[in-house]
């Protein structure tokens, strides 16, 4: 095994982990930095977002309608200081990625061309056609290039966090400190040891604990998982928010997504018998917040036990949607969907999570020299939902938070030379019929959560959820202890402490708040949140 050492170790290479590694490196052209990541160094949930990041960008907008957009979107569970703390440092983290060299959309006067979507109550959203996320991977991915004293490790797989936990002697507290990561390089099946003087951990979402998911394979709530083994702080995980259009495509994963931004843009939701259904539910109609819509898209289908609604384009102006929206068009063309005269099948599908390793407003974690960011996090931005184009948004300022306050203290982080740490022990024997029993038990989990931990939920079903959860985790365990470690066992296992977390938090919260919905709590009601 070996060690390797660094000033700065980030876990995961989308927008939040590759913009701190950008603005640390320049600041510190003297430390080093390493960005470990599980796949491809482009592959994240950065790469699949398509709408865009919110901001305050048109003079006839305000701070003051963008907080209050996302408090009300949040069920004001929000914390307030940290949304307008990220509302008003948006136009700056924008202009920094116009600097960096991404692209955004333009109208025919030359200006940025603003979207809207669910929940906003006016155009704020920059965007670039229909691949925004993409296009800030690989704007990120080039500046990262142009750095000597940052080097990405691709098919790099964390497997836990390395961590010093001790009784204070004043408050007879437990004090834990993390000093790196222990970390599988998939390319020669070795496990070596990094460490560093600042950990942060980037490595998205949860979405693949879900059957159905427009998260990528990878979304297997790897840092969360980590965090939680070595006892930080993870709250909220109870609300997970479920897109309310992706495309209806039954064995799929990941959903393909239809972009919320095309009902922005004028789309209508329709039932199998052509009625505008979200008519009844809310008076935004179709740009409500995604909690909402999703409900009522799980309601209608209860009710009428179709498979599907529709998402109806056929009345848009569809030089302007060709423009807008060329990869969700020629998805649908390869499907044999003609969007100008057909409408487009579509059901809600797991897509983010609002809680996470819970931060503070500069992005540290209740383990000392370990940060998070992006959606492994939970900074008190989202509340019980996630406004739409937030996500971007939150990890690009609470990514220049973290590297703020790395740069600001790199005098007082030194790492402890004198500190054992132990190596890896891999004892491991089993192979061959490992990933017959992985495959299994991922499968199983993702299907207890998506007919028992879904969109609405109750007290028995979380308590059968969790019955079955129990067997799977002791089975999980048992073939971790005597398997070789591979990513498949290390992500199984994960993905039980996901599905754990979220019923056990589920169990805890007696109120229905925003993706939060059980039919055993008193507001048993669909709500209209204005």
């Amino acid at each position: 095994m070996s060690v390797f050492k660094a000033d700065i170790l980030v876990l995961g290479s989308g927008v939040a982990g590759l913009s701190i590694a950008i603005k640390t490196a320049q600041a510190l052209p003297e430390k080093s930095i390493i960005i470990a990541t599980k796949a491809d160094e482009s592959e994240s949930n950065t790469k699949y977002a398509q709408g865009g990041i919110a901001a305050v960008w048109d003079k006839l907008d305000s701070f003051e309608d963008h907080i209050k957009d996302t408090m009300v979107a949040g069920d004001q569970l929000n914390d307030p200081e940290v949304v307008k703390m990220v509302v008003e440092e948006a136009p700056h983290c924008m202009k920094q990625l116009i600097r960096w060299g991404t692209d955004f959309d333009h109208n025919l006067l030359g200006e940025i061309d603003l979207g809207k979507e669910g929940g906003h109550s006016t155009n704020r959203i920059l965007h670039y056609k229909d691949i925004t996320g993409f296009e800030i991977e690989q704007t990120l991915l080039e500046q990262v290039r142009l750095l000597k004293n940052i080097s990405v490790l691709p098919y790099h797989f964390a497997i836990d966090l390395i961590t010093n936990h001790h009784i204070s002697k004043n408050e007879g507290q437990e004090e834990i400190t993390c000093y790196g990561a222990y970390i599988l390089n998939q390319k020669t099946n070795k496990i070596d040891t990094f460490l560093a003087s600042s950990i942060v951990l980037a490595t998205g979402g949860i979405g693949q604990v879900y059957a159905a998911t427009t998260n990528p394979v990878i979304a297997t709530g790897d840092g969360i998982a980590m965090a939680y083994r070595a006892k930080a702080r993870v709250t909220d995980m109870e609300f997970v928010q479920f897109h309310p259009t992706a495309l209806y495509q039954p064995g799929v994963s990941p959903s393909f997504l239809i972009s919320e931004a095309v009902r922005g843009f004028g789309a209508y939701l329709r039932n199998k018998s052509g009625e505008r259904f979200m008519l009844k539910v809310d008076s935004r109609a179709e740009l409500a917040p995604r909690d909402i819509v999703s409900r009522a898209i799980n309601s209608e289908l209860i009710f009428s036990g179709d498979t599907n609604v529709y998402l109806d384009c056929t009345h848009l102006d569809m030089i302007d949607f060709k423009k807008h929206f060329p990869n969700i068009l020629d998805m649908c063309k390869s499907l044999g969907i003609d969007v100008e005269s057909q409408w487009i099948p579509v059901v809600p599908a797991a897509h983010y999570l609002m809680g996470g390793i819970d931060v503070d407003s500069k992005g540290y974690s209740s383990i000392s020299n370990l940060f998070a960011c992006g959606e492994c996090s939970c900074t008190g931005l989202h509340g019980a939902n996630r406004l739409a184009s937030n996500s971007l948004l939150e990890a690009l300022v609470f990514g220049n938070k973290i590297a703020n306050e790395i740069i600001e203290n790199r005098s007082k982080r030194i790492f402890d030379k004198s500190l054992a740490i132990p190596e890896w022990d891999e004892e491991g024997t089993m192979v061959p019929k490992e990933n017959v029993l992985i495959s299994h038990n991922r499968k199983t989990i993702q299907n207890i959560m998506t007919d028992l931990v879904a969109i609405v939920r109750s007290n028995e079903r979380l308590e059968k959820a969790l019955d079955h959860l129990d067997y799977l985790f002791q089975d999980t365990e048992k073939a971790y202890e005597k398997s070789k470690l591979s990513p498949q066992i290390c992500e199984l296992r994960n993905l039980n402490a996901i599905a754990y977390l979220v019923v056990k938090q589920s169990m805890e919260r007696k109120e229905n708040k925003g993706a939060f919905y059980s039919l055993d709590n008193k507001n048993t009601q669909l709500e209209k949140r204005k």
